[in-house]
């Protein structure tokens, strides 16, 4: 085949033997495909060619190592200033997978790796969709995630092929699905090895197969039943979110219940979404996000082997998603009896995400006991993951360093010690470093990699990979009490708490911080924290001499230490809060209780314990839930002094 480029920047066509278009998207200068405008033009020139010499079917195929398609050019959302440029984005690819979708010879999107966004519904504005079996193989519509919607196909398409119950959940959570499940909902109408995808896309898109249709419930919901499963979803989404904060969720169900999924026929509400302060700061967020993701590609590390010391929940919890992101780890404590919870803990965890039961075995044999700390030796990585006692990981960091491999990171994930106090007694104090996980692990994106004036670079920048490898977000702080997320929280909670001391219910506090946007109130913070972490802390957040809110420490006297211990400021009952009504909430509370929260960020940053503004928003979005609508505190703040 010899490749026909008309002089396009992006696309490659290729028309082989069997009379077979191949098209190849390849976005120049960039390391992922996305649908910038460019790319969108030269794809409608494609056609153009295509309709003077039709071929026997047309295949999409990616040019990138990296995947299939991300999704529509980000950047281009921060120039949507009016309503006109609002609605021609949203009608330049509407109209154009609909031409695509009409076209008389048969289509196929090949999907291996990332199909997101404008990538699906380019995909399925096809008449077939191949995805190739490998675990980067990710399919979605995350749009609601940006504060918009899918504007070009994705609202119409998605439920006619899968109902509108699959649909609407993926549209309106943003969740992401593999190949198998893809092919099992009639996403995907195969799901086939990579060595055989070119031939079984050739095969496919000649095989002149009907499309898998819903079954006969799925298409009447789609249909004269749909105001049932809007009314469902709506409620579904009051749940997680109020329309005030995020208007876009509601949009979806509205537009594809009321306009059959066609985003041209709202344009008031199309322009309400796109050009909302939610939309601007969620697109803020993404590139926060981005930036996160930039830190570590300095270094080349890669760690092949991970030993944690400690299987308490955290260490236990550290070392279980270490070996999903399949590492190999050892995980050390002073007998298997204290280490065996936390291999339950992770079996059970996984067993709900890996359905296929050989890969969760595979996933399991690579999480190793290791009472007597063998795997210190032969490590890439080692983590300290004990009590927080400074004697106490003094004398396990000695240890551990005597016997690593001098050029492994050693690395604590204290939450509260400076990193150079626990550094005094190795020989090496250059080489600590912390690397800070959030609770629950497996949920909290971010990651702080903290760094004492004498840290050596090159660990940092080692640690930093690390995390990257492991699928979290590297935040770098310097080392002081609380780092950023701690040291922004403590104040948080503790006026919650004399909120609660000058007689407002615990329900009442959270619920004006819910209001607000949090994604939990701080008083049930308190409670998934522990009642003793926060008496720990109390002291020293409230101040030398301080005594800690007289709600907490009656509660902790009485030995109810939060969700631990099944009792709190609440009672918890198998996993979930039972929380008596709220009551109503008095003016400005929400304002008093942020104030702390937006000015001790506003502090470090200008102590330089983060690096800058934009670091302290995306840490502390990350890193707490804080309402990500806002676009961060030091953000929100300067919303409104605007």
């Amino acid at each position: 085949m010899n490749p026909d480029t008309h002089g396009w920047r992006n696309w490659r066509l290729e028309v082989d033997a069997q009379g077979l278009a191949w098209a190849t998207l390849d976005k120049a200068g960039e390391s992922t495909n996305s649908l910038s405008s460019a790319v969108m033009a030269e794809l409608s020139q494609l056609l153009d060619e295509l309709d003077r010499q039709p071929p026997k079917g047309l295949i999409f195929r990616s040019g990138k190592a990296a995947g299939f398609i991300a999704g529509a050019d980000i950047q281009e959302f921060t120039q949507l200033d009016t309503p006109a440029k609002g609605i021609e984005l949203v009608a330049r690819g509407w109209q154009l997978f609909n031409r695509l979708a009409a076209l008389r010879y048969p289509t196929l999107a090949l999907v291996r790796g990332h199909c997101l966004g404008g990538g699906l519904e380019l995909a399925l504005a096809c008449r077939y969709l191949l995805a190739i079996d490998e675990s980067s193989t990710r399919m979605g519509l995350p749009e609601v995630m940006l504060g918009i919607v899918p504007g070009w196909g994705g609202m119409l398409r998605l439920p006619e092929r899968i109902g509108p119950q699959a649909a609407l959940d993926m549209m309106l959570t943003g969740r992401t699905i593999d190949a198998k499940k893809a092919k099992r909902l009639g996403l995907a109408d195969d799901c086939v090895p990579p060595r055989v995808m070119d031939a079984a896309a050739a095969m496919l898109v000649l095989s002149g197969q009907a499309r898998r249709r819903p079954p006969v419930l799925q298409r009447l919901l789609n249909g004269p039943l749909r105001s049932i499963v809007a009314s469902g979803a709506t409620k579904q989404v009051a749940r997680r979110a109020r329309r005030e904060h995020y208007p876009a969720p509601y949009a979806i169900i509205d537009i594809w219940a009321r306009h059959q999924g066609n985003a041209l026929a709202a344009p008031e509400l199309i322009d309400s979404i796109v050009r909302s302060p939610t939309a601007r700061n969620l697109v803020r967020v993404f590139f926060l996000q981005e930036r996160l993701k930039s830190f570590g590609k300095a270094s080349n590390f890669s760690a092949r082997r991970v030993h944690v010391v400690g299987a308490g929940v955290m260490g236990g919890d550290i070392a279980a998603w270490c070996a999903l992101r399949g590492l190999t780890v050892t995980l050390q404590d002073q007998g298997i009896e204290r280490i065996a919870p936390a291999l339950q803990r992770a079996c059970t965890a996984w067993g709900k995400r890996i359905r296929d039961a050989r890969e969760l075995r595979r996933v399991m044999d690579r999480l190793i006991p290791d009472p007597e700390g063998h795997g210190a030796a032969q490590a890439d990585v080692v983590i300290e993951a004990i009590f927080e006692d400074l004697e106490a990981k003094r004398v396990l960091l000695a240890g551990l360093e005597a016997r690593m491999r001098p050029e492994a990171v050693l690395a604590s994930n204290t939450s509260s010690l400076r990193i150079e106090d626990l550094a005094a007694v190795l020989t090496r104090p250059e080489r600590l470093v912390g690397i800070h996980f959030f609770n629950p692990v497996a949920k909290m994106p971010l990651v702080e990699v903290v760094a004492a004036v004498e840290t050596d670079a090159e660990t940092v920048q080692r640690a930093t990979a690390f995390v990257r490898q492991i699928d979290r977000l590297p935040l770098p702080v310097k080392s002081a009490p609380g780092f950023l997320v701690n040291a922004v929280l403590g104040p948080y909670m503790l006026e919650a708490m004399r909120a609660v001391d000058e007689g407002i219910t615990p329900a009442t506090v959270d619920e004006a911080m819910l209001a607000f946007g949090m994604p939990m109130g701080p008083i049930e913070l308190v409670d998934m924290v522990g009642l003793d972490v926060a008496m720990a802390a109390g002291r020293s957040l409230a101040g030398s001499g301080a005594e800690p809110p007289r709600c907490l420490l009656d509660r902790f006297n009485a030995g109810h230490l939060g969700r631990k211990s099944g009792r709190g400021f609440y009672e918890h009952r198998g996993g979930k809060v039972a929380k008596p009504p709220a009551g109503p909430v008095p003016p400005g509370l929400a304002e008093r209780l942020v104030r702390p929260l937006l000015e001790r960020t506003r502090e470090l940053v200008a102590d330089g314990v983060v690096a800058d503004a934009d670091l302290a928003d995306a840490g502390v979005i990350f890193g707490t839930g804080f309402a990500p609508f806002t676009g961060g505190p030091l953000n929100y703040l300067r919303s409104q002094h605007a």
